[in-house]
């Protein structure tokens, strides 16, 4: 290949790597990076003078790992009170936490929603953006859009006498089209609704749904016309078929979903994201007493089906893409969710494909996801053999970011 003057380059030297969409370790690479993409890769690509050379032997590399589904901006375990923080302090908090899950491998994050009147995710994706700070590519869904009482709702945290504007509920075509035509104008990239209980928030169920059918098709319907996908918070059966039938790009975590719905996703080529993690961090919390009256209700009657659901997914040809949920946990978990994934059932190249190749295609982005040429170079790396031990994904020491190396093995987390 001829190489343009310039950045003389780094070369990464590695002795396995996964591409974002094999079945299986591809061996021994080299990996040309400049100007932020990957120029070349190939078992020896050409030494530019002055190139750096960045040697992984005993490592395994990847793409950078995409998690579809954080809340930067909430903290479950403090939630009714942190939600009354400024705007200010959730993107300063959410800055943190976004940098300490890079240097994880996470390079790029949907954040599916924040419960404050103001756009601190919005803000910090745009900081990012322009370089004025560093963290992840972040992919926003501002706010949460759902009706009255329902897991959209946290308004309901707090007693009636108090109307704060931590939401803002939607009853009714008109008044759905509005909060997504919001959402729209300030800068949303995606639509988050929920169209289902959930488990976390007193007074709904995860087995009822919270809008009428007609009220989720004018969502979908209004964020089709805006050109912005639809991800669903969705628990039973009927909720993920209502989801799938009026439109939506993904379903977020299924908790409660049976075969038919399944194979509508499978047909109509809806992903789903089944933050099975999150699962035995609720199991954990329950054994352990931390749980809400509530909370604890509803994960105990629904436990066995959402782990039979997980397992239905898995064994299903549906397209998974890696989310995890963090912020209702921690994020230094986050990296759990490989591991669940293949306890539910995934090989592990799969639940690999989730957070790169399959992940960067819910997101409608080519160039990142996978190791090829063009592609952003966003790369990490890990002592072992992925493939054979999952574990390998929570031992990253290796993170670039857009070409910049954020992590070098020595330097620990």
């Amino acid at each position: 290949m001829t190489l343009a003057p310039g950045d003389p380059g780094t070369i990464i030297v590695c002795d396995n790597h996964f591409d974002g969409r094999a079945d299986a370790l591809g061996g021994p690479i080299e990996i040309l990076v400049r100007d932020g993409r990957i120029a070349d890769l190939a078992p020896s690509v050409p030494r530019p003078p002055g190139a750096r050379v960045i040697d992984l032997a005993g490592h395994t590399v990847t793409p950078g790992f995409i998690d579809c589904h954080v809340h930067l901006s909430m903290d479950a375990s403090q939630l009714s009170t942190q939600l009354l923080d400024s705007a200010a302090t959730k993107a300063l908090v959410g800055l943190r936490l976004a940098n300490d899950y890079l240097d994880r491998g996470f390079t790029t994050l949907r954040d599916l929603g924040s419960a404050d009147p103001e756009w601190p995710t919005i803000d910090l994706r745009n900081a990012i953006a322009a370089g004025t700070v560093t963290g992840p590519r972040l992919i926003v869904a501002a706010h949460l859009i759902g009706s009255t009482g329902s897991h959209a709702d946290v308004g309901s945290l707090y007693p009636p006498r108090w109307h704060l504007p931590v939401s803002e509920p939607a009853d009714g075509p008109d008044a759905i089209r509005r909060l997504v035509r919001r959402e729209h104008k300030y800068g949303s990239d995606w639509i988050k609704t929920t169209n289902t209980g959930g488990y976390f928030s007193p007074g709904d169920d995860p087995a009822r749904l919270t809008w009428f059918d007609h009220e989720m098709q004018v969502l979908c319907d209004t964020a089709a016309q805006l050109g912005l996908p639809v991800a669903v918070h969705t628990g039973a059966a009927q909720g993920c078929k209502q989801a799938i039938a009026c439109g939506a790009r993904s379903l977020e975590h299924a908790y409660l979903i049976d075969d038919e719905a399944i194979a509508m996703a499978e047909d109509a080529g809806t992903f789903i994201v089944p933050t099975m993690q999150m699962t035995a961090e609720d199991l954990q919390s329950l054994n352990q007493g931390r749980l809400t009256s509530y909370t604890a209700a509803k994960i105990e009657r629904d436990v066995e089906q959402i782990i039979q659901s997980q397992r239905r997914i898995a064994a299903s040809r549906v397209k998974i893409a890696y989310g995890t949920d963090c912020g209702m946990f921690p994020f230094s978990h986050g990296n759990l969710e490989f591991q669940a994934m293949v306890k539910a059932g995934l090989n592990p190249a799969r639940a690999l494909r989730s957070a790169t190749g399959t992940a960067a295609e819910l997101l409608g982005r080519n160039d990142i996801g996978v190791l090829a040429p063009g592609a952003l170079a966003d790369i990490v790396a890990m002592p072992g053999d992925p493939i054979t031990d999952i574990a390998a994904t929570t031992k990253v020491d290796f993170v670039m970011i857009a070409g910049r190396v954020r992590r070098l093995p020595q330097s620990g987390l």
